[in-house]
């Protein structure tokens, strides 16, 4: 198995660890330390060592942050959090913080009169130590570089990972490394740049074209990277990694040097360089202002061209989803063959990974299952564990959300399962989030639009009822990459316009706190519109999931005309793409999973 269930949360160890931490802030004449959920390379998922927020407070989600003072320490959580919280720190002594409504600076005003607040200049990005700054301007609080004071005070904290790299085919990434050197290079001759630092893992990867093993569920290497504006590339990452394959493939313009030789090449570099406000450490900027050399502040220049994917990638991506889905109709055919109360959470997470196992293309799992029966589907990001394991009871719902990571592909899809007769209530709100679903899904849309324009649309049936949901509609998604990608997203707060070739999530829910949780969740592909009306340039999206939605959990009658044909005409495609994929008895299961409504 590549998930495991064991508690990574013990409330009960964050009291003296917390202690620890304050002798350690008053040994250094600090008044608070700020422990975010990062790592130097500034990637979504970290490694066991950057667990630093975990270690502390016991919270394991993938997004927050903590501010230790010395009479509070505030436990910074979003929206898909606020419930998991709860249950993972010792609410004597950590105080769960609504995030981002209220931001780290005033909140640091709010409960400080004066002094220092530490910060570990590679864990944060130079806008967010801007922003903390710019709302403690006047108020006698200044924030101090230093090093990293859960470091100094963790004794056995795991070693840096050392996976190995491997080859990622020129076919599936559609692009040679070489020609996205010196396609990236070319931007910033034009912008006047001798160079751009990168230290995102998975634009390393995908600039590079290998893949790593540094980090869990997600395909990427440990690393930084300086482009050179003649398409040079220098990448310091520890050379074991590396095998003679991998080095070929590399070439003579790609120079590997050790992680140590990083910081003393940033001051040997001519100027202007590229450095990104939002995803390099403060610290690259720092140093290559301290040695002289001009920053140049600007987007890390793989983001973008590595959001819209070549003909290879999607096709890959393609390729993938019918695979995976094939193995989805599979896992609910079995479902839907036991008996009622003989499955735990742990049983049905081991199921779908054994039909994910028997396509033998499973490179690992995209992140750990989230099954959720009953109240825990209204824990968002909600892992199970030996400590939390729930029966599927019977007459409530069954929220899986996964995915998988295949060499061609990454896949993220989520359906919500009836159990028995969850009840009309349950129904209803189920039919209002399909319904969002099939919004984004039929939407045509302008091109410039970005993903706030869009998010609208999900929460439209969930308003009308006074319903919402307190996440995003989507994030982006890599291309046997990370699951979650920037800088696309479908949220209230993306201005990034949606262009040709990104592939989003379209997953909107609804959650009820100690009741029942309900989120459905296809990959979508933006796509150029075809010509209509006055043929002004719009763009739409291509479904590339295929799985069939649960109609025991549809109220037909609240769907319009134009819904229910979008629904029928997909449940139509699944069975179309996936029935020679499948066994006779999934076959059988999905002609009537997929019969018109």
């Amino acid at each position: 198995m590549f998930q495991s269930f064991e508690s990574h949360a013990n409330p009960a160890q964050g009291r003296p660890r917390l202690a620890a931490l304050r002798a350690r802030l008053a040994q250094e004449g600090l008044a608070g330390f700020i422990v975010p959920r990062a790592d130097a390379h500034q990637g979504e998922y970290v490694a066991a060592r950057d667990e630093r927020l975990q270690w502390l407070t016991g919270f394991t989600g993938s997004a927050g942050f903590c501010i230790v003072l010395a009479d509070v320490a505030g436990v910074f959580i979003d929206g898909r959090y606020r419930v998991q919280v709860k249950a993972q720190v010792d609410l004597a002594w950590f105080t769960p913080v609504p995030w981002p409504e209220v931001k780290a600076g005033p909140w640091i005003a709010d409960h400080l009169s004066g002094g220092e607040v530490g910060f570990d200049p590679w864990l944060h990005t130079a806008d967010e130590i801007a922003a903390i700054e710019a709302a403690l301007e006047g108020t006698g609080i200044a924030l101090r570089a230093c090093a990293n004071m859960v470091d100094a005070i963790w004794p056995d904290q795991p070693a840096a990972p050392m996976g190995r790299a491997f080859v990622h085919p020129d076919t599936l990434a559609g692009e040679t490394g070489a020609a996205k050197r010196d396609r990236l290079a070319a931007t910033l001759r034009k912008a006047g740049q001798r160079a751009a630092v990168i230290t995102l893992p998975d634009s390393i990867c995908w600039l590079l074209n290998i893949r790593g093993a540094d980090v869990p569920r997600n395909p990427v290497l440990h690393g930084f990277a300086i482009l050179h504006d003649d398409g040079r590339v220098s990448l310091f990452a520890e050379g074991a990694k590396f095998d003679a394959e991998v080095r070929a493939h590399l070439g003579d313009h790609v120079t590997l040097r050790p992680p140590a030789a990083f910081i003393p090449a940033l001051g040997t570099l001519p100027g202007p360089v590229r450095v990104d406000r939002g995803t390099a450490p403060l610290a690259v900027s720092r140093i290559l202002e301290e040695e002289g050399v001009a920053v140049s502040w600007g987007e890390d220049p793989c983001r973008l061209p590595k959001a819209c994917k070549t003909e290879g990638e999607l096709q890959g991506m393609r390729e993938a989803h019918l695979r995976d889905g094939a193995a989805m109709v599979e896992f609910l055919a079995w479902l839907d063959r036991q008996p009622a109360g003989s499955l735990t959470e742990i049983s049905v997470v081991s199921a779908l990974e054994g039909f994910r196992r028997a396509t033998n293309m499973l490179h690992d799992i995209s992140f750990d299952t989230i099954c959720g029966a009953g109240p825990n589907g209204a824990i968002m990001h909600y892992r199970v564990t030996e400590e939390t394991n729930r029966p599927v009871g019977r007459d409530e719902l069954l929220l899986v959300d996964s995915g998988a990571q295949y060499p061609d592909g990454t896949t993220d899809i989520t359906r919500t399962i009836a159990i028995g007769d969850p009840g009309e209530e349950a129904r209803t709100c189920h039919t209002r989030v399909l319904q969002g679903m099939i919004s984004i899904s039929r939407v045509r849309f302008p091109k410039g639009l970005a993903g706030r324009d869009l998010d609208p649309l999900a929460r439209f049936a969930l308003w009308t009822a006074g319903q919402d949901f307190d996440h995003g509609t989507g994030h982006g998604v890599g291309a046997f990459l990370s699951v979650h990608e920037g800088p696309q997203r479908i949220s209230r707060i993306s201005e990034v316009p949606l262009l040709p070739g990104m592939i989003l999530s379209n997953e909107p829910g609804y959650y009820r706190e100690g009741a029942f949780g309900i989120r459905l969740e296809n990959l979508i592909a933006v796509m150029p519109a075809p010509a209509l009306g006055d043929n002004r340039v719009q763009l739409c999206f291509e479904t590339l999931a295929f799985v069939p939605l649960d109609r025991r959990l549809i109220v037909t009658a609240m769907l319009s005309p134009a819904e229910r044909d979008w629904l029928n005409a997909y449940h139509a495609e699944v069975r179309a793409k996936l029935h020679a994929r499948l066994s006779p008895t999934a076959q059988d299961w999905l002609a009537a999973a997929c019969a018109p409504v």
